[in-house]
């Protein structure tokens, strides 16, 4: 039986019907097979919650142990039945513990990638491409203009300025989960030994992510300090929002930064105030997501979000039959509102 008639889109999110649950819910459901954390694809209030251990952790810290009545932590490449069906979770590569989910059904592979990246990124397992009937992939930044530099260049660009501006206070904009621990361990094998300074919304995922074997070294969090004078020439990351809060305020002589895969789009750099855009993606490029489509050589690309239109095209120009389901819900990739919400309001100082 075709994909198509055992998956179907509605309120909730996209349901499967072959293993009676909804993957990424945007409302709570019966069962969800949840991708990763980010707060647009991870809500409270399931029945049962299929995930990884890591996503799971991150769920109990920003919604309490409770958040859901059952969870099911999967391994990689563990294969459980689920209802009809068949479920595994494969490696995304987008943040700590994301997964690619594989649906076996009817004599047809389905795999929803959940949100995706090819960079290479020491916080997390790299995505691992995986042969399918039916290829379900986001298009956040599915435009040709998407062009990802290495993070390594873009935080080289922030120790730069950091020489030519001593007295400055660099203060970053980077979402709790994900981007800031890239950030801090990109700036870390770059050779930056100082303490970087953190906001008080990031301190339980940086916790979480050194339990889980990450090297961030020394992290001081900003309501510690007696005396805020003594940022100047510092490494400051604290959430989007507090860039332009009172809570910014206090910080000496500061000068804006802002990481995010938007910031090649000079518009959204200005929205964001950004006196030096620095762009860094937790989703593919353009180039990244034909890579990852030619390499998985499915048989047809659906695709759940973003820019769909271009990716489709794009698609059934190599051949492919393809089409856009236009889930709505989730956030704009790195800009997404109900994270930057949890962000500046879990623990603020």
């Amino acid at each position: 039986m075709h994909p198509e008639h055992w998956i179907r889109t509605d309120d909730t999110g996209l349901y499967c019907k072959a293993l009676n649950a909804y993957i990424d819910p945007m409302q709570a459901a019966e069962h969800a097979i949840v991708t990763h954390a980010h707060a647009d694809h991870a809500r409270a209030g399931h029945t049962h919650v299929y995930a990884t251990q890591e996503t799971l952790d991150i769920m109990a810290i920003r919604y309490g142990e409770d958040h859901a009545k059952n969870v099911h932590a999967l391994k990689y490449g563990e294969t459980i039945e689920l209802h009809d069906g068949k479920l595994t979770l494969y490696p995304a590569g987008h943040i700590l513990g994301s997964a690619q989910v594989l649906i076996e059904y009817g004599g047809y592979r389905l795999v929803h990638t959940g949100d995706c990246k090819r960079q290479s990124d020491p916080t997390c397992l790299p995505f691992q491409p995986i042969n399918c009937d039916i290829f379900v992939t986001e298009a956040t930044f599915g435009l040709p203009v998407f062009q990802h530099p290495p993070i390594e260049h873009e935080v080289q660009k922030l120790i730069d300025s950091l020489k030519r501006l001593p007295n400055s206070c660099h203060l970053v904009g980077v979402y709790a989960l994900g981007k800031c621990q890239r950030v801090i361990l990109a700036l870390r094998a770059l050779g930056y030994t100082k303490p970087i300074y953190i906001h008080g919304a990031l301190v339980n995922l940086c916790k979480l992510y050194q339990s889980y074997g990450a090297e961030l070294g020394e992290l001081i969090e900003v309501s510690m300090l007696n005396d805020t004078s003594v940022l100047a020439g510092e490494i400051v990351l604290a959430p989007p929002s507090a860039l332009t809060d009172r809570w910014s305020r206090k910080l000496p002589n500061v000068l804006t930064c802002m990481a995010s895969g938007w910031m090649q789009i000079r518009a959204r750099s200005k929205q964001r105030r950004a006196e030096l855009p620095l762009i860094v993606s937790d989703h593919s490029d353009w180039n990244d997501l034909i890579t990852t489509i030619k390499q998985v050589n499915p048989k047809e690309v659906w695709v759940t979000h973003g820019r769909e239109q271009a990716l489709v095209h794009e698609a059934q120009k190599m051949g492919y039959k393809a089409k856009a389901l236009s889930i709505v819900g989730y956030g704009d990739g790195d800009e997404s509102a109900i994270d930057n919400k949890m962000n500046t309001t879990a623990n603020t100082v």
